[in-house]
C-alpha cells in the first residue's frame, strides 16, 4: 500500500485555533485520505514531499454556487442552449478548484447540468474539478425568482411541489433549493416579496428529508425568511433582513445562514454603467443592512456557512476567498471566518466526517500558501497557490 508523506509546513487543520509548526501528514495514495498527522520527526514512506516551510490549510467548501450562470451577464446568461451552458459549467468548475474550492453545493443549475456533471466526476470522466453536491433546477413559483429560461421548476401548489421534488430526487439531486422571496436579479419583484408558501416549502422539506437530503431557501426579506424557517429548511441563503424573532427560531431548529456577502458587494463595486440602474440600486441599498443583520445573527450563535452565489453579476468563480475577507472586515477573526468553511459548510452539507478539516481518515484536500491565513485572511487569495485533491496536486 503506497503512501506519501508531506513535511516541513505550518498546518491549520481547520479545527484548532492554533497552527502547528514543523507539521507533517501521510496520505494513503490509494484512498486519497490522511493516514497520520503530526509534527516534528516525520515517518519515511514510499514518497516524501517537502513543502518548504509554507502554510497548509483545508480546501474551501463553498455551499452556494451557480456553475451554469455567466457572471458577465446581468440576467445570469441563462437563456442559452444546453451545450453552451455545459461548456461554461465545466470551465467554472475548473476556476473554482483553482481558486481553492475543493467541494461545492450547487444551488440551482440550468437543465440539471450539475447532476449530470456530478455523475461524470464520480465515474472519473470529469477531472480537476471540485466534488459536487448537486441540486438540479431550483423550485420557484410561476413569475418568481427562479422563473428564468431553462432554469427553475415552476410549481404553484403543494402537490405540484411534491411531484417536482420527487422527480428531482429521482434524477439525482442531493440538495433541494426553493425560492422563498424575490431578489436582486429579477426586475419584477423585491427582496421582501414572499413567494413560495409555507405549505409549498414544507412539502419540499419533507420530501428532501425523507431521502436524507438537505434543503436551502433563497430568502432575502420578510416574511419570506420566516416562512422558510417555519417550513423546516436547513439553510437560509442570503438572509439580508433576518430579525431576532427569526434568529430565535433558527437557533431552536439548528438552521444555518449562507450570507453570500460577495454577491451583493460585487454589484455596486464593479457594475456601474454595465447593469441596469434598478439592479445596482437594489444591491447597494441592501449591502449595509446585510452586513449588520448577518453579523448580529452570527453573534447570537447562528452558524454561518461559506457560500458566494458564484455566477451572479460580476461575482465570478474565483471570489470565494474574498467572501472570507468580507467576513473579517465585518468583525470576525481569521479563524472564525475560516470556520464558516471547514466546520459549518461541511456540517450543513453532511460531509464533515470525511471533508472540511485535515484529520486522519478524512480526504487530503488542502491548499499550500505562502503566507499564514490565520494572521492575514488575504493569504487565501494567492493566485498561484497549490491546490491538492485527494492528496494529489491539481493546480
Amino acid at each position: 500500500m503506497s503512501k506519501t508523506t508531506y513535511t516541513n509546513f505550518t498546518l491549520f487543520d481547520g479545527k484548532n485555533q492554533t497552527a502547528t509548526q514543523s507539521a507533517w501528514f501521510t496520505v494513503d495514495d490509494a484512498t486519497g485520505k490522511l493516514d497520520e498527522v503530526g509534527n516534528g520527526s516525520a515517518p519515511t514512506t514510499d514518497k516524501n514531499v517537502d513543502l518548504n516551510g509554507k502554510y497548509v490549510m483545508p480546501g474551501l467548501v463553498n455551499c452556494h454556487t451557480h456553475i451554469c450562470m455567466n457572471p458577465l451577464k446581468g440576467d445570469g446568461g441563462m437563456n442559452v442552449n444546453i451545450v453552451d451552458a455545459t461548456v461554461h459549467a465545466v470551465q467554472h468548475l475548473h476556476e473554482l478548484l483553482k481558486s481553492g474550492v475543493t467541494y461545492i453545493r450547487e444551488c440551482g443549475s440550468s437543465y440539471d447540468i450539475d447532476i449530470y456533471l456530478n455523475e461524470l466526476h464520480k465515474q472519473g470522466e470529469l477531472k480537476k474539478v471540485p466534488d459536487i453536491l448537486p441540486s438540479g433546477r431550483p423550485y420557484s413559483m410561476t413569475g418568481g425568482h427562479g422563473d428564468f429560461p431553462n432554469f427553475g421548476h415552476l410549481v404553484d401548489s403543494p402537490d405540484e411541489m411534491r411531484k417536482a421534488v420527487r422527480t428531482g430526487l429521482k434524477k439525482g439531486a442531493m440538495a433541494i433549493k426553493v425560492m422563498a422571496t424575490g431578489g436582486v436579479m429579477t426586475p419584477g419583484d423585491f427582496m421582501d416579496d414572499p413567494q413560495l408558501s409555507v405549505e409549498e416549502m414544507k412539502t419540499a422539506a419533507d420530501e428532501a428529508h425523507h431521502k436524507g437530503r438537505i434543503i436551502a431557501a433563497h430568502a432575502e426579506g420578510n416574511p419570506g425568511i420566516m416562512n422558510a424557517i417555519k417550513a423546516g429548511v436547513d439553510s437560509i441563503e442570503h438572509g439580508f433582513y433576518v430579525n431576532d424573532e427569526e434568529i430565535d427560531l433558527m437557533l431552536k431548529q439548528g438552521t444555518y445562514i449562507t450570507p453570500t456577502f460577495v454577491a451583493d458587494w460585487a454589484i455596486p463595486e464593479y457594475t456601474k454603467g454595465k447593469l441596469p440602474d434598478w439592479e445596482i440600486k437594489k444591491a447597494a441599498d441592501a449591502l449595509q443592512d446585510l452586513y449588520k443583520n448577518i453579523m448580529h445573527a452570527w453573534k447570537r450563535g447562528v452558524p454561518i456557512t461559506l457560500g458566494t452565489d458564484a455566477g451572479t453579476p460580476y461575482n465570478d468563480f474565483s471570489m470565494t476567498p474574498v467572501e472570507l475577507q468580507l467576513m473579517v472586515e465585518q468583525g470576525a477573526s481569521e479563524f472564525e471566518a475560516l470556520q464558516t468553511s471547514s466546520q459549518n459548510s461541511a456540517k450543513l452539507m453532511k460531509i464533515d466526517k470525511e471533508y472540511g478539516t485535515l484529520e486522519p481518515n478524512k480526504y487530503a484536500d488542502f491548499l499550500v500558501l505562502d503566507n499564514d491565513p490565520l494572521t492575514d485572511i488575504k493569504a487565501v487569495q494567492q493566485a498561484d497557490k497549490a491546490v491538492y485533491k485527494n492528496g494529489k496536486r491539481v493546480y
